[in-house]
């Protein structure tokens, strides 16, 4: 894959599910992220890199009542058709949902791939 995809379960917290194959994909995300911490809806392209944060699109909350945010680090080839928000989670979404299906309502995250 190339991106990470961070997100939290409903009583997991938040967790890189996707590392886009790298060792330490926390720094990348915090690298890109910069300037959108506080944001749900966020957007921006760097060079070749996209960054996109987006509220579970099935609108799933966690044990504490919080909306389920998704978040990406996107890389080229990937990131190219990605313009928008509304880019990202058409591109994105189908990419995760059935593995967010089948582990948010788990009591521990999976592991990393």
């Amino acid at each position: 894959m190339t991106f990470i995809w961070a997100t939290r379960g409903r009583t997991w917290g938040f967790r890189f599910l996707l590392d886009a194959g790298l060792d330490d994909p926390r720094a990348e995300y915090l690298r890109h992220f910069t300037g959108v911490e506080n944001v749900m809806r966020a957007f921006r392209r760097d060079g070749d890199v996209v960054v996109a944060r987006f509220a579970d699109p099935l609108e799933r909350r966690d044990s504490a009542g919080r909306v389920i945010p998704h978040e990406f680090v996107v890389f080229s080839p990937t990131s190219d058709s990605i313009s928008s928000v509304e880019d990202a989670i058409r591109e994105l979404w189908p990419l995760v949902e059935e593995t967010f299906d089948r582990v948010w309502d788990r009591p521990a995250p999976p592991e990393r791939r």
